[in-house]
């Protein structure tokens, strides 16, 4: 299923730029750059993302030419638990999901961890 935010351009920018940043950043900074932007979007009395804190300060993080229909699709697609917003778990996903060169590096990180894992036990 292709959802219109995966058509946006600005999105298709942010896509590419993910994996660069986490190279660079490295997980945990990456990480931090994701809850930073979380920040600047979330409405501060909900602690969320909403429709309407995204639609305000969208501007901030260069999203300012995304359409009502983006936005909401953005919402939308990182709503996990249905609540019409996005947690910074949610968000965080999102994101990810947005990249699926990150995706992939991720799985290529998980095989690693597991296989350094399972040959850590087999010499105990």
């Amino acid at each position: 299923m292709t959802s219109g935010i995966g058509k946006s351009r600005v999105l298709s920018d942010f896509e590419d730029l993910l994996p660069v940043m986490a190279e660079k950043l490295g997980g945990e900074g990456l990480i931090k750059e994701l809850c930073s932007g979380f920040e600047l979007l979330m409405d501060k009395d909900k602690g969320l993302i909403t429709l309407e804190s995204l639609r305000s300060n969208a501007a901030v993080l260069g999203l300012q030419n995304m359409r009502e229909d983006e936005l909401v699709s953005m919402v939308r697609e990182g709503d996990l638990d249905g609540d019409g917003a996005l947690n910074q778990m949610e968000f965080c996903v999102l994101m990810f999901r947005l990249s699926p060169d990150l995706m992939e590096e991720s799985w290529l990180w998980l095989e690693d961890v597991l296989q350094d894992e399972l040959n850590n036990t087999k010499r105990s």
